[in-house]
């Protein structure tokens, strides 16, 4: 009879570490994502699309809606998705819970667990950039989307997030001067206490291309493409930054830090370089394209934080799978794509494309299978086997 109780504290301690363990939600696993921007009418449909990712070795996706035609097509690939509402939305999910409860139901949940949703982006760059008006809707529809996965017993699977642009800051040189924007200071409280209160990180749409372009006299473009530089030196961290990336995560800290929120993860949900632009970008180039995102790939593979966070390991998401041909603005606009139309590599970082072999796919998949959340229940089995044939032995 000891034996049972023993054996019955056991179980009782594992399954509470088991369960706290699952509730860590991680919208990001690894440290390399990609965004599948999709305004174009030449690029491959979506299931072509999650072979092409597989086949990169690409895992971690972000769409910017929750269409169902992607929804389904990367069903029960391994690829793992962070779906987004679209601006156009918020104000009708702030408005009544019910609407975004039902939002939930049609575009996350049915979906589930086969299409592997790990995250929903509420909005993007909305802060410092909309008017106050959708500023205050973004406020209520983080909120409302929350509570609706919450009411669903999804928040141990889902994260909440939305993405920023550099608009929200003040000032962001050095880094260590980063403070918030007076306009958007009042909205900006209410999301991060509440993503501080659930372990949401900070979401930064970071471009070094669009600061380079905005004073090319004064920033070495060598420092924007992680080249040999000399870089910047921070007089009040006395700190120096070899890359205009790792400042721009940095400068977020702080701007986190100064608004008392310290602890507080950034993970850049969007960056790249364009490979061709319109006669005043002249920066956008095939070969600056490929030498920023060659180094941010592997940038990104070193796992290291930033000076002023070295613990906190760099994640990001390159901007973007294709080129769309759809989109307004300069020509820059229309040409981040790592791939062509066709599924062809559009310059060579290490990637390959859609003519990549089967097998590659196939192994991508037994290589995954751990890191797909199978490991937990195969230990969590082999421990309960173990103290039963201890128990029978005794």
């Amino acid at each position: 009879m000891k034996r049972l109780w023993v054996f019955v504290q056991f179980l009782t301690v594992f399954l509470f570490f088991f369960r706290f363990a699952s509730l860590t939600v991680q919208g990001f696993t690894g440290t390399y994502g990609i965004n599948y921007g999709r305004i174009a009418d030449n690029i491959p449909p979506p299931d072509k699309v999650a072979t092409l990712l597989r086949a990169a070795k690409i895992k971690n996706i972000r769409i910017y809606d929750a269409d169902q035609s992607v929804l389904k097509a990367f069903s029960g690939t391994g690829l793992e998705l962070v779906v987004g509402l679209p601006n156009g939305l918020l104000k009708n999910m702030s408005t009544n819970e019910d609407n975004a409860m039902s939002w939930i139901k049609e575009n996350v949940q049915s979906f589930l667990p086969e299409t592997k949703i790990r995250g929903i982006a509420v909005g993007n760059e909305v802060l410092g950039v909309l008017d106050d008006e959708s500023c205050e809707a973004l406020v209520g529809a983080v909120k409302n989307i929350y509570s609706a996965i919450h009411k669903l017993h999804l928040d141990d699977v889902i994260q909440i997030t939305t993405a920023h642009s550099q608009a929200v800051f003040a000032n962001s040189y050095p880094p260590s001067s980063c403070i918030f924007k007076d306009n958007v200071v009042q909205y900006m409280k209410q999301l991060l206490e509440l993503f501080s209160k659930i372990g949401s990180p900070f979401c930064l749409n970071a471009y070094p291309f669009l600061a380079y372009m905005s004073d090319p006299e004064n920033i070495d473009i060598n420092y924007a493409l992680f080249q040999s530089t000399q870089g910047i030196y921070d007089p009040k961290t006395k700190l120096h930054y070899d890359n205009m990336l790792d400042a721009q995560i940095d400068a977020a800290y702080a701007a986190l830090e100064d608004a008392g929120f310290k602890n507080m993860e950034v993970i850049v949900t969007e960056t790249g370089w364009a490979s061709r632009g319109d006669d005043h970008e002249a920066a956008a180039t095939v070969n600056n394209a490929r030498t920023y995102n060659y180094n941010l790939r592997k940038r990104l593979a070193k796992k290291k934080g930033t000076p002023l966070r070295p613990k906190r390991v760099v994640k990001g998401y390159v901007f973007a799978i294709f080129n769309e041909d759809l989109k307004f603005g300069p020509a820059s606009e229309r040409n981040y794509g790592l791939f062509k139309a066709d599924g062809s590599i559009s310059y060579d970082i290490g990637f390959h494309g859609l003519e990549s072999s089967t097998a590659d796919t196939s192994r991508l998949f037994f290589k995954g299978i751990r890191a797909r959340g199978w490991f937990w229940p195969h230990f969590f089995a082999s421990a309960i086997s173990a103290m039963t044939l201890l128990l029978l032995s005794s």
